[in-house]
């Protein structure tokens, strides 16, 4: 049973049963609220099922054409997403977040936050779903594709955007925003120059965004449309972990220089840009080699989407909607107003409205008032998973404003344990426990959880320098040395910053146990041995030197999976054959092993193709640095 359907089952909150009426309709008018979900999402709505449905249906198929995109079987959400879903065009404007005085364009809305994402719908506008369609996109690439450059980004989820959906097939490679005026009426970017840019410059005036959003759709179009991202991942790969220069990279990828590449992709926009005219003038495009769309059979059958509709109780669900509201700047205040409200009413307080104010006070930094709410919610539902959250991220962030440590590990660790036993998949709620489990000496219990984060979140730098801290305060200087050397550099100048210091710190850190800045309060006297000048045994030993990283260089293997032997584990050996050779290759912890696409590592794997990076030992083994299940 999937573990949505068997957690909306067991969930004492959804009970069937009907409340006071809502606050924004009067007696004899008040809508029916219903939660409608299936395996990946769950939709709150005071809509009809019908428009549910569909909402929940287009939903499932936009995520199963972004894992078709990607090649990916599974797609992982380690942050939760809520739906909520509203009948009239009036009801959203009234919710969604406003732009410039008024609600932000289109029938739909990507909110993002530290603890979950929403997305808000006007289900009376059937297509209103294509308006989160690119921030949906962003959201799974983050957490399913390994850290990429920034054109690649860009593109893909341009790319995506423009996805349509009708009763029998689904539609990408439409021109989404006007890119194909930008790439007609300006000078290109040389595609060296477009690939050099980093994340952080991606929308600076030097990068020219207009263009630079433009080049890395079309560049995106023409990779999908001739079947290449598997040599723009192995591009990708060599740059990221190879650090072998864009240019050499690329060449060995495709077998072309960017120039080459670059003339390749002008003349291939050119042979679709009267297609693309033609659907941006709303004309149905010509076929043949100049057709810009990718046309694909529907994901799944309509009818075999399975559903679990429940009726919510009005104060119930209108509390839900206000705690989506009071992440909404704009809102927040109007939102606050109404959970106090709904609590008034008889029957109408709950751990909703509490944990919800506690958020609010958390985002204000008022850590008391917040403990407050939170004391208030677990009184009304101590199995809350949510409230539990956030009594764990108020200490995380309470302890990160003061500079000072964490109070009430324990429960912390408690609290961090029941999100995660509700949401196997919340990579923050291991986050926070690794933290936890770190200041409280347990530092190689924190390195355990804090690779289960990463695994579930790849792309955040900041889980990745928390290991390596976790690997210093494990004494595992090796294993701290590299991964400090990979995030010295890093796009982010906190991380790099921080990852810099540590590295100057660990010579230090390795000899007495603590950092320098505590090593100069203690001042230790130097007392000499009264014996001969040769006896140096009372001599103050030498500061070690830093340890050096392992330097050889990082190769690339695409085969299949022969055997694994975990015969020594946590340690294995992964014999794996390519088209040439076939190689033997170790790791000391498959646990901690970066695996990529979702899975987890498995001694029973056979005839499995895999993407790997090593480094080499001899002609025939070595030490595995990552694999990818594509």
């Amino acid at each position: 049973m999937p573990r949505i359907f068997a957690f909306l089952l067991s969930t004492a909150c959804v009970l069937v049963a009907l409340g006071s009426p809502p606050l924004a309709f009067p007696r004899g008018d008040q809508p029916k609220w219903l939660r409608v979900s299936s395996d990946h999402f769950s939709l709150l709505t005071d809509g009809s099922e019908k428009q549910a449905g569909l909402a929940i249906l287009r939903m499932e198929q936009m995520r199963a054409v972004f894992g078709q995109l990607l090649e990916r079987e599974k797609l992982i959400t380690p942050e939760p997403l809520d739906l909520i879903g509203f009948r009239t065009t009036d009801e959203y404007d009234q919710a969604s977040p406003p732009g410039n005085g008024r609600p932000t364009s289109g029938h739909a809305s990507f909110i993002r936050g530290e603890d979950r994402n929403y997305i808000v719908l006007d289900l009376s506008d059937e297509e209103g779903w294509r308006a989160i369609a690119r921030d949906y996109a962003a959201v799974l690439l983050n957490y399913n594709y390994p850290p990429a450059q920034a054109w690649f980004d860009e593109g893909l989820v341009d790319y995506f955007s423009s996805l349509r959906i009708s009763a029998t097939q689904t539609e990408l490679g439409g021109d989404p925003s006007a890119f194909a005026e930008a790439l007609t009426k300006q000078p290109w970017i040389p595609l060296a120059e477009l690939f050099a840019v980093r994340e952080n410059d991606s929308r600076s005036s030097k990068a020219k965004p207009a263009v630079f959003t433009a080049e890395s759709w079309i560049v995106m179009h023409y990779l999908v449309n001739h079947d290449q991202l598997s040599e723009a991942g192995a591009y990708l790969g060599m740059v990221a972990i190879q650090k072998l220069p864009i240019e050499q990279a690329f060449q060995k990828a495709f077998n072309a220089s960017t120039a080459q590449f670059e003339e390749t992709v002008k003349a291939y926009f050119q042979s679709i840009a009267p297609s693309l005219s033609s659907q941006n003038a709303g004309r149905q495009s010509g076929a043949g080699s100049g057709d810009a769309l990718h046309r694909s059979a529907l994901p799944f059958d309509p009818g075999n989407l399975g559903t679990i509709t429940l009726e919510i109780r009005p104060p119930e669900a209108q509390a839900l909607v206000a705690e989506m509201k009071i992440r909404i700047p704009e809102r927040r205040s109007q939102a606050a107003n109404e959970l106090h409200s709904i609590a008034a009413l008889p029957k109408g307080d709950s751990a909703v409205i509490h944990r919800a104010l506690a958020w609010a006070t958390i985002e204000d930094r008022q850590y008391d008032a917040a403990d407050e709410e939170l004391a208030k919610a677990l009184d009304l539902n101590h199995n809350d998973p949510w409230t539990h959250y956030y009594s764990a991220w108020s200490k995380y962030r309470k302890a990160h404003d003061g500079k000072e440590e964490m109070a009430g590990l324990p429960n912390m660790m408690q609290d961090c344990h029941t999100v995660t036993d509700w949401y196997h998949d919340f990579a923050e709620a291991y986050h926070l426990l690794g933290l936890a489990q770190l200041q409280g000496g347990g530092a190689n219990a924190a390195a355990a959880t804090l690779r289960i984060a990463i695994q579930l979140n790849p792309r955040n730098q900041g889980y990745l320098y928390d290991l390596a801290r976790s690997y210093l305060g494990a004494k595992k200087w090796d294993a701290a040395t590299e991964l400090l050397g990979r995030l010295k550099d890093n796009p982010d100048p906190e991380i790099a910053a921080a990852a810099r210091k540590s590295l100057n710190d660990l010579p230090t850190l390795k000899k007495y146990g603590i950092l320098p800045e505590d090593a100069a309060k203690l001042a230790p006297t130097v007392v000499y041995s009264q014996g001969s000048e040769d006896d140096e045994s009372d001599q103050p030993d030498t500061a070690p030197a830093a340890p050096q990283p392992d330097r050889r260089k990082v190769q690339f293997l695409k085969g299949k999976v022969l055997t694994v032997d975990c015969s020594q584990a946590p340690a294995a050996v992964v014999k794996v054959a390519s088209a040439s050779k076939t190689m033997k290759l170790r790791t000391e912890d498959y646990k901690s092993l970066l695996l990529i696409g979702g899975v987890t590592f498995s001694c029973d794997w056979k005839d499995l193709p895999v993407v790997i990076n090593y480094k080499a030992g001899g002609k025939a083994d070595g030490d595995l640095v990552s694999i990818e299940i594509p």
